[in-house]
C-alpha cells in the first residue's frame, strides 16, 4: 500500500489504531488504522458500503467502536469536541427552520468556546446574501452553505465534512473549496467524503481510498493514480464503421484490438476506441504493427476516478 511518510515529531490531530466496527454480519470498519496531521487536506474515498461514513461517525465519538481505539488530539473524540476543536458537516442531521439564516449562525457563534464573529462565519461561507432567509425556505445546496457555516462559527482544529457539496451548483461548488482551501492554509486538519473525484484531484493533498472497511490505498493523488499502473489510449478506427467494409471487418478489427498486449481494459463505442494499458508504449507499438489505421490517437494518465475503479475493481476481483 502507498503511504506518505510523517515526521516523527509531528502529533497526530487523528488517530485511528486497528478500529473494528460490525453490524450484525456486515463488516463496515475493518481493522482501520491511520493518522492524520495538522494542515492536511484529506479525502476520504471508497464505494457505497465503504465504511466511509460509518468511519467518521466513530471519529466524531457518534458511534463507538467495536474494537481498537479512536483518538482526536490525543483525547477521546467528545473531549476534544466539547472543548470546540472540531466542526462538522455530516449528512444526516436537521437544521432549525422557522429561523432566518443569521439567527441560526448566530447561535452557533453562542454557543462555541472559542467563537468568531457571526459577519465573519456568513461571509465566509457565502452566506451574507442569505442572511435574513428562513432557513426552511433554502434550497438543498444553500443548506449545505448554512451546515458550513455552523461547523465554522469558532476557531476548530479540525474539520469533518461528509459529502458536504451535495446539492451544490458547479459555481457553488468552486466557492466552497476556495474557502477550504482558506481553513486548511491557516492550519486546521480538513478531512472530507465524497463522490466528487474531481474534488478530491483538485483540492486533497492526500487522498485515502477504503474499500469493505479496509484501507486501500494511502497517498496523493497522483501516487493513487501511478499505483493503479495504467494510462489511457483513445483514438478512431475506420475499420469499426460500416464504410470500411460492414460488419465482418469490424469484427476483425475488434479482435485485433482485443489481441493488443497489456490491456487493462477496453471500450468500443462505434468507430472510437478507448483502451487502459499497464504499458502503453508497447501497446501502440503493436496496435500499429496489427494493421489498422488509428486516428487521432492520444495517450493519458488516468484521471483519479478512473485510477480509483481500476482499484477497487482488482480488489473486487481478487477477493471473489
Amino acid at each position: 500500500m502507498t503511504t506518505i511518510s510523517q515526521p516523527a515529531a509531528r502529533t497526530p490531530v487523528v488517530r485511528l489504531e486497528a478500529v473494528a466496527k460490525h453490524f450484525g454480519e456486515v463488516r463496515a470498519v475493518d481493522g482501520l488504522s491511520l493518522d492524520l496531521y495538522p494542515g492536511q487536506t484529506v479525502a476520504l474515498l471508497g464505494p457505497n458500503g465503504a465504511g466511509k461514513s460509518t468511519t467518521l461517525d466513530l471519529l466524531l465519538g457518534l458511534r463507538g467502536p467495536d474494537r481498537g481505539s479512536v483518538r482526536l488530539f490525543g483525547a477521546e473524540p467528545r473531549e476534544a469536541i466539547v472543548a470546540g476543536r472540531v466542526g462538522a458537516v455530516l449528512q444526516s442531521g436537521g437544521l432549525m427552520g422557522e429561523v432566518t439564516v443569521a439567527e441560526l449562525v448566530r447561535l452557533a457563534c453562542q454557543l462555541h468556546p472559542k467563537p468568531h464573529p457571526p459577519a465573519e462565519v456568513l461571509a465566509g461561507a457565502g452566506l451574507d446574501g442569505l442572511a435574513d432567509r428562513r432557513v426552511d425556505k433554502l434550497s438543498g445546496g444553500q443548506r449545505q452553505r448554512v451546515r458550513f457555516a455552523l461547523a465554522t462559527a469558532g476557531a476548530n482544529d479540525l474539520l469533518v465534512l461528509d459529502e458536504p457539496t451535495t446539492g451544490m451548483d458547479v459555481s457553488a461548488r468552486g466557492a466552497f473549496w476556495a474557502t477550504v482551501r482558506q481553513q486548511a492554509e491557516s492550519g486546521r486538519t480538513v478531512l472530507f467524503a465524497t463522490h466528487y473525484l474531481e474534488e478530491a484531484d483538485a483540492v486533497a493533498d492526500r487522498v485515502l481510498v477504503l474499500h469493505r472497511g479496509r484501507l486501500l490505498a494511502d497517498g496523493t493523488a497522483a501516487e493513487i493514480k501511478a499505483r493503479a499502473g495504467a494510462r489511457r489510449i483513445s483514438f478512431d478506427l475506420a475499420e469499426l464503421t460500416g464504410a470500411e467494409g460492414g460488419r465482418e471487418r469490424a469484427a476483425v478489427a475488434e479482435q485485433r484490438l482485443r489481441a493488443l498486449p497489456f490491456l487493462a481494459g477496453i471500450e468500443v463505442q462505434g468507430p472510437t476506441v478507448r483502451l487502459r494499458s499497464t504499458d502503453a508504449d508497447a501497446t501502440v507499438y503493436a496496435l500499429y504493427g496489427s494493421g489498422l489505421r488509428p486516428r487521432n490517437l492520444e495517450v493519458r494518465g488516468l484521471g483519479l476516478e478512473q485510477a480509483f475503479l481500476a482499484l477497487t475493481t482488482a480488489e473486487e476481483a481478487r477477493q471473489a
